[in-house]
C-alpha cells in the first residue's frame, strides 16, 4: 500500500486534549506499520493519515515524529515520510541484541517471579491457545508481544524492560514477514510454554536457555522467509 509522500510544515501550538489524541495516533500506526499494513518502503502522507484516523494534523505529525525516533519511519527530505524498510543486517542485529538482552531477562524472571506474575503469563497462553486454531495472525502477535513484556516486567528491571519493549516493537514487523513457514504458530506456543515452564520452576538456566532456543528458532525461520 503507498500514501503519497507529504510536505511537513511547521504546525499550529498543541491544543487542549492534544496528548491523549497523540497517544491514539501514535499507537495507531504503529499498529499499522508493526502488523506491516503499512509495509516496509511504502510512502505515508500526513493529510491522508489525518483523515484516515479521524484525527487531527497536530498529534498525526506528532506521532510521526515519535515514530522517526524509534527508528519505524523516515522523513525523507523531498520525499516525505517512509515507512523504514527491513533490511537483513538490523534484523540480524535486533536478534544479537535480543539474545543478549531477553536470555538474560528470562534468567531473573525466574529467580524473581512471584505465583501471581505466573498466573498472569499463564493467563496470556492460555488465551493465545485459544486463538490458534483461527490462525488470528494479528491478535497471536499482540499476545506474543504481552507475553515478552510481561516477562520483562517481572525481571523487575525497568531499565531492561523499556530496551526489550523496543527491540519487541522492531521485531513485530519481522514476525509478520514470517509466517508463511508451516506450524509456525503452534512452534511459537510450545516454546512460549517452555520458557513459563522454566520459570514456573524458578529454574534460571533452564529459563535462560527456553528463551534462547526460542530466539534462535526465531532467527533461523525469518531468515528462510527473507
Amino acid at each position: 500500500m503507498t500514501i503519497r509522500n507529504p510536505t511537513r510544515k511547521r504546525l499550529a501550538p498543541e491544543q487542549p486534549g492534544t496528548s491523549s489524541l497523540l497517544e491514539t495516533a501514535y499507537e495507531k500506526i504503529k499498529r499499522q506499520i508493526t502488523a506491516c499494513e503499512f509495509r516496509p518502503g511504502d510512502h505515508l502522507n500526513e493529510a491522508e493519515l489525518s483523515e484516515r484516523l479521524g484525527i487531527g494534523r497536530t498529534p498525526v505529525h506528532q506521532a510521526i515524529d515519535r515514530l522517526m525516533m524509534e527508528g519505524l519511519v523516515q522523513v525523507m527530505p523531498r520525499k516525505g515520510i517512509l515507512v523504514t524498510p527491513v533490511s537483513l543486517d538490523v534484523v540480524v542485529q535486533t536478534i544479537e541484541v535480543r539474545l543478549l538482552n531477553e536470555c538474560h531477562c528470562a534468567r531473573l524472571a525466574a529467580e524473581r517471579a512471584s505465583e501471581k506474575e505466573i498466573r498472569i503469563l499463564d493467563d496470556i497462553l492460555a488465551r493465545a491457545e485459544k486463538v490458534l486454531p483461527r490462525r488470528n495472525s494479528e491478535r497471536l502477535m499482540r499476545l506474543d508481544r504481552e507475553f515478552h513484556g510481561a516477562i520483562a516486567q517481572v525481571s523487575r528491571n525497568a531499565v531492561l524492560a523499556d530496551v526489550l519493549g523496543r527491540l519487541h516493537d522492531k521485531s513485530l514487523r519481522f514476525w509478520i514477514l514470517s509466517l508463511n513457514t508451516p506450524g509456525h504458530h503452534a512452534r511459537v506456543h510450545a516454546q512460549h510454554r517452555a520458557i513459563l515452564d522454566a520459570i514456573h520452576a524458578h529454574d534460571p538456566l533452564a529459563a535462560e536457555q527456553a528463551m534462547r532456543d526460542h530466539i534462535e528458532d526465531f532467527r533461523r525461520n525469518l531468515l528462510s522467509s527473507i
